[in-house]
């Protein structure tokens, strides 16, 4: 099949097939993660934020491109979570940007609306690393832009785009040695090359008129090699009509919010990894995405009564959706997958509480000078950060990241004339500037890049009330220098880094990014990652023990401090932080 041209109708049904493929293959991209720890979450940030766009898709699709393109680039703005999601949302807004004044787009407009996206992604990142979805994404349209010189056919264009990505993808450990070292390709590269594997299988397998049913039960359709593909992806699976009923385990697919502390649940007792390793005993596909009071899960279960007397210890559950996949099923077979609705393979957002109207009414007078928004997982952590000032903490972290809509959403809470964002962890940076910059000219809003809990910390204790905005932001910026972190988790896989032998199920101690110490013990190893972090002149230390940190451990380390740093002022607090038994603070 070849095509001259792609309209709205054709676009939605290529997002709509490579948000299926990306769905597909989120825990793979998530065991790409370089750190062999158990919170690597490119292919969920990735796979929410695609989900973010779809959702606006079925809501809004348009038969003309430039409109389906503007509607996805929205979508996908506001559901942005972490780097990789904000990068992939920053390539669909340059390209919904091109798009927007074109029903259509031939093979050379398609190209340029590419090369449009990969510079508005580059424009939105600080200091851009080669070897990352930033690498594949220019290499694939640089290489779209050579070839729609050479093609009329949209669909011969994207099997060379999705080849060049695939090769561009396969190159990304002799670009960034880390990757390399741990003989993995880029996470976020990985996902996009997935999304184009969509967009391949759409274009070829697909038309205008079945759309609104790409998505299908079970793994993709089989896909034609691209041309040129000497790196090109072998993929292997079956269609519908191809997949047995019976064959479908974990049939019933489940959806419903949990509402914490209603009812007879409690809520101070709900533990995330415990419910997601309960729900996978008899299920796959579990998604879970939990705020402060309300959890949102997705699961394909065996038992959905089982699944649901486990949600009632939490709480009360409401919006309960059910279906029988094997029925859904045999109902596609028997219509022949024509005219059939869809089967929901993605999580929905859940719509966020809109904004207080008395906030948005206040006279002058009433509004504070300043407001803090801070992002932390743990209860103890985040009773900390409410002692220091900060009004309002989102729940999240490296395993949950907070959307760019969740950042507009608090800030449009706090009656404040200008509000500090701490995002404390990396992969948060991107959607809490991206949330600064769509409320520019209407908030005044100052995102201090603080990578982690202690920094934020530390940026919260540096803040003065009576100090001008720009006063605050550089004393707050100098006190994340002043600020060293380590982490303590568990591997979960073994390799070979910087020189360490980890294994799987050892402990693993990282100090500002980087391994420094490995072992069976969790003490040894935290004892070993501290010795490493301080050094003399260090004056205060800080451990926040997490929901799996041991009090004998605890007590020990304490020891263990007291006789090593007789001089150091050390804190310990509980911070209830989950996947990392420790976090430490050094400063001097």
């Amino acid at each position: 099949m070849s095509r001259r041209s792609i309209n709205g109708t054709d676009f939605t049904g290529m997002v709509l097939a490579g948000a299926e493929r990306l769905s597909l293959q989120a825990e793979h991209v998530n065991a790409l993660n370089v750190f062999p720890v158990p919170d690597g979450d490119t292919g969920t940030n990735m796979n929410l934020t695609m989900t973010a766009g779809v959702t606006e898709l079925r809501e809004r699709s348009s038969v003309s491109l430039g409109q389906t393109a503007t509607i996805l680039s929205k979508g996908l703005l506001m559901g942005a979570r972490g780097n990789s999601g904000v990068i992939l949302s920053q390539l669909f807004r340059g390209f919904g940007r091109y798009a927007a004044s074109h029903d259509e787009l031939n093979a050379i407009q398609f190209a340029a609306a590419l090369q449009v996206g990969v510079e508005t992604a580059y424009k939105a990142v600080v200091k851009p690393v080669e070897g990352t979805i930033l690498t594949v994404a220019r290499e694939a349209a640089k290489h779209a832009a050579v070839y729609s010189r050479r093609t009329t056919d949209v669909v011969e264009l994207m099997r060379e785009v999705l080849a060049k990505a695939q090769y561009a993808l396969d190159r990304t450990p002799d670009q960034l040695p880390v990757l390399k070292q741990v003989g993995v390709v880029d996470s976020g590269g990985q996902g996009l090359v997935y999304i184009y594997e969509g967009f391949l299988d759409y274009l070829e397998n697909g038309s205008a008129a079945d759309a609104g049913n790409s998505l299908r039960i079970g793994a993709p359709a089989p896909q034609k090699q691209p041309a040129a593909a000497v790196h090109a992806p072998n993929i292997q699976a079956s269609a519908q009509a191809q997949l047995e009923t019976e064959n479908i385990e974990f049939l019933y697919d489940m959806e419903f919010f949990i509402n914490l502390g209603l009812g007879e649940g409690r809520r101070d007792s709900f533990n995330e990894e415990a419910f997601r390793k309960a729900l996978s005993v008899n299920g796959d596909s579990i998604i879970i995405i939990a705020d402060e009071d309300i959890v949102k899960v997705h699961v394909h279960s065996k038992t959905p009564g089982e699944v649901m007397t486990l949600a009632l210890r939490y709480g009360e559950i409401t919006q309960i959706h059910i279906l029988n996949m094997r029925e859904q099923h045999r109902d596609l077979l028997h219509a022949g997958m024509d005219g059939t609705a869809p089967p929901e393979l993605f999580a929905d957002i859940p719509t966020p509480a809109p904004v207080p109207e008395e906030l948005a009414s206040l006279p002058a007078d009433e509004v504070a000078p300043y407001g803090f928004i801070a992002i932390a997982s743990g209860s103890g952590i985040e009773e900390i950060f409410k002692s220091l000032g900060v009004d309002i903490v989102l729940s999240g972290g490296q395993t949950m990241n907070p959307s760019t809509e969740d950042f507009v959403n608090a800030i449009g809470q706090l009656s404040a004339q200008h509000v500090f964002l701490l995002p404390n962890n990396s992969n948060i940076v991107l959607a809490a500037q991206q949330a600064r910059d769509l409320l520019e000219g209407e908030r005044r809003v100052t995102v201090i890049p603080c990578k982690s809990i202690p920094q934020g910390i530390a940026a919260a204790l540096a803040f003065q009330e009576d100090e001008s905005p720009e006063t605050n932001e550089s004393q707050m910026n100098e006190a994340l220098k002043r600020v060293k972190t380590g982490q303590v988790t568990h591997a979960v896989r073994d390799t070979n880094f910087d020189g360490l032998d980890i294994t799987a199920g050892h402990y693993i101690g990282i100090f500002n990014s980087k391994i420094v110490a490995t072992a069976e013990d969790r003490l040894a190893t935290s004892r070993n990652l501290l010795a490493a972090m301080i050094e003399s002149g260090d004056e205060i230390i800080t451990l926040l023990a997490g929901e799996g940190a041991s009090e004998t451990e605890t007590a020990e380390l304490a020891e263990w401090l007291a006789a090593e740093y007789p001089d150091a002022e050390v804190e310990f607090h509980t911070g209830g932080q989950p996947v990392y038994d420790y976090l430490f603070s050094v400063e001097a």
